[in-house]
């Protein structure tokens, strides 16, 4: 890294999963939690969906990605690291907010697991119903 790029940084959440990305410009190296994506995120399809804005704002190869990514799932994971990446791609390049935004990358999806109620076995089921 040079002094001429410095790094960027931002945080991206989903569900209960918070990554923090910090993005510099370089070989289009991806490094989360010190391992690299396709081993982190088992999936091909995880690793596109957490790498979406990179694609989208025509960035492969340009870009190292440093991520540190805590709670949730691996969906939920991959989730925050995409929301991340998009907020700081558009911290490096505010021209490239458009099609971030067209592709929905910059909004924070607010779906949460819904809690428990007491007296019931879920969140919404119920205790099977018995006439006699």
């Amino acid at each position: 890294m040079s002094a001429k790029s410095p790094a960027i940084t931002a945080v991206g959440r989903r569900k209960t999963a918070s990554a923090r990305v910090r993005l510099s410009r370089g070989t289009g190296s991806i490094s989360i939690n010190g391992k690299p994506a396709e081993e982190y995120l088992y999936t091909e399809a995880l690793v596109k969906a957490a790498t979406l804005p990179i694609r989208t704002a025509g960035l492969e190869g340009q870009v190292d990605v440093t991520v540190n990514v805590i709670g949730g799932g691996p969906n939920g994971q991959a989730g925050a690291i995409s929301h991340g990446l998009a907020r700081a791609i558009q911290k490096l390049d505010p021209t490239l907010r458009a099609p971030l935004k067209k592709e929905g990358l910059l909004t924070r999806d607010g779906r949460m697991r819904e809690r428990k109620k007491p007296g019931r076995p879920g969140a919404r089921k119920r205790f099977q119903f018995s006439k006699r």
